[in-house]
């Protein structure tokens, strides 16, 4: 590989066109020459700049409303030979190409026609072809060749000529190649996923993910592991498109809480109102709904908090000055909501350390969407957990039915154990959680030692009784034995929301009419793993 190649001649054919009259002026001064196409040579020329067009050098012009440009030897000879090989450079003489020693193209925006919601025939037309082409082209030939297939590389790439008089080095082209063929292969697979989805393809035979890197990490879950965090380009709102106003860099650990958190207080409309869950480890220790945001926290803290001190908060509305003023008084890593108020920007100012994100909107539960999690050898890929319940949806299964307030206390314990490890057991009353059992083996031990959280609280808080009485519990699925039942029953529970499905749901029926328990069937499964 030859290690410094002189930067004679670009090739120019950008759709993003962010910074490219500023590009364009700083190789021209240093003796560049400009080839380009369409849109791009005219921006170049009203920026006052000489252009050659690509026509020039093809013998041809546009076509098939610029669906053909680029797509010849006189573009692709130039790209693709090695100046070294004498077959090559006899074959470039012979047929008067001329060699071009960068290329700057970015694609058509096909994430961003999608993303909008255009139609099938918009979305096909921007499927770029000749851009992919002579950006694999110019990267494979990175022996001689420099490819910038973003803007944010400009920069770069200048101040590389500057510092090599005019040329490029081996090693910026080989980082830049890598850079160009993770593009093609990300605009690929956003294309196949887009057509798996159009075409109703819901297993295609392949499948691939990609993504844009957001942020080296010092380190993943544990200090010899070695991470880094990737957006994937959707608009989703949470820990991928917040913004960061202050704190300590997130770390691995922080932003898979973060996530947790933030999707979990999603599920709680706007009209439902203020909601905080706080997450430790993956899974909630507390959440709650109020009249007030900081009652929502205090309430959700009140669950649990031995485990909320070092966790994550999430808020389904913008932080106020009292919400903000609570939280300062107590150590949390991260805090994140749809927004903030000045006063409460101020306030949490003072806690430097602090992490505090915004996200502009709350993301929606409903919206479709896959998830994939890598295994030995492969991955999973599963539809996102849509899934949610109404009263209408409750199928009452024992001699007593529930009254309003039990009704809203087991949908409000069944939207929290959906988003908590399985076996999931959750008691909830009064629109908030009392006693969080996660991620065990056996779901009666999740239930007793979710009721011994609850007693817990009872004692940190100074409770003449147990915050379980009365309470409602929720189950992820569904009891297999009546035992989980019957401790929920012994810790005060009054109604119970849960699956169904067992082959001794008789059993567990029976064993609720004994204890007097309401139970409802929502013959929907909540598994978290």
């Amino acid at each position: 590989m030859t290690d410094s190649v002189p930067l004679r001649r670009a090739l120019i054919s950008v759709s993003d066109k962010t910074g490219l009259p500023e590009l364009g002026a700083e190789l021209a001064r240093r003796g560049v020459e400009l080839v380009s196409t369409g849109g791009t040579a005219r921006a170049l020329r009203e920026a006052g700049l000489a252009v050659r067009d690509v026509a020039e050098l093809t013998g041809l012009p546009e076509m098939m409303d610029g669906r053909v440009k680029t797509l010849h030897p006189g573009v692709h000879g130039g790209l693709l030979a090695a100046r070294d090989n004498p077959d090559h450079v006899a074959a470039m003489r012979a047929h008067g190409i001329a060699q071009i020693d960068l290329l700057v193209v970015n694609l058509y925006p096909f994430e961003e026609t999608v993303a909008r919601g255009a139609e099938a025939a918009e979305a096909i037309e921007n499927i770029d072809i000749g851009g992919p082409a002579m950006i694999r082209a110019a990267a494979k030939n990175h022996a001689h060749v420099a490819v910038v297939v973003d803007p944010e590389d400009y920069a770069p790439l200048l101040a590389a000529l500057d510092a090599n008089d005019g040329a490029t080095r081996a090693d910026l082209r080989r980082r830049l190649a890598q850079v160009a063929f993770a593009r093609t292969a990300a605009y690929d697979a956003a294309v196949s996923g887009w057509m798996a989805a159009e075409f109703a393809e819901p297993a295609p035979r392949r499948r691939i993910a990609a993504g844009t890197l957001a942020q080296t990490l010092r380190y993943g879950e544990n200090p010899h592991q070695s991470a880094a965090f990737y957006r994937d380009g959707s608009d989703r709102a949470g820990v991928a498109t917040a913004r960061q106003l202050q704190g300590k860099e997130l770390s691995y650990n922080n932003i898979n809480d973060t996530d947790a958190a933030f999707e979990l207080v999603s599920e709680f409309l706007p009209g439902e109102g203020p909601a905080c869950a706080i997450i430790k480890h993956a899974n909630p220790c507390g959440v709650a709904r109020a009249e007030t945001l900081a009652e929502a926290y205090a309430r959700a803290r009140d669950c649990d908090r031995s485990s909320a001190f070092g966790g994550i908060l999430a808020f389904s509305r913008p932080l106020d000055a009292q919400t903000a003023e609570a939280i300062t008084q107590q150590f949390a890593e991260v805090v994140i909501a749809p927004g903030i108020d000045d006063a409460a920007r101020d306030r949490l100012a003072g806690k430097g350390d602090l992490r505090v994100l915004i996200t502009q909107g709350l993301a929606n539960p409903a919206a479709p969407g896959v998830m994939l999690r890598q295994v030995g050898g492969g991955f999973l890929v599963q539809d996102r957990d849509t899934g949610r319940v109404t009263r209408e949806d409750l199928r009452i299964v024992t001699q007593r039915a529930p009254s309003d307030a039990e009704t809203r206390d087991m949908l409000f314990a069944w939207t929290v154990a959906k988003h908590v490890k399985s076996n999931a057991i959750v008691y909830a009353r009064g629109g908030a959680t009392v006693g969080i059992g996660a991620g065990q083996m056996s779901r009666v031990d999740s239930t007793r030692i979710a009721a011994r959280k609850a007693a817990d609280m009872a004692k940190t808080l100074g409770l003449d009784g147990v915050p379980t009485e009365g309470a409602a519990v929720a189950s992820d699925a569904f009891f297999p034995f009546a035992d989980g039942l019957e401790a929920a029953a012994a810790a005060g529970a009054t109604a119970v929301i849960q699956p169904g499905g067992s082959k001794r749901d008789a059993e567990v029926i029976a064993a609720a009419d004994r204890a007097g328990l309401a139970m409802v069937f929502t013959g929907m499964r909540h598994f978290r793993h």
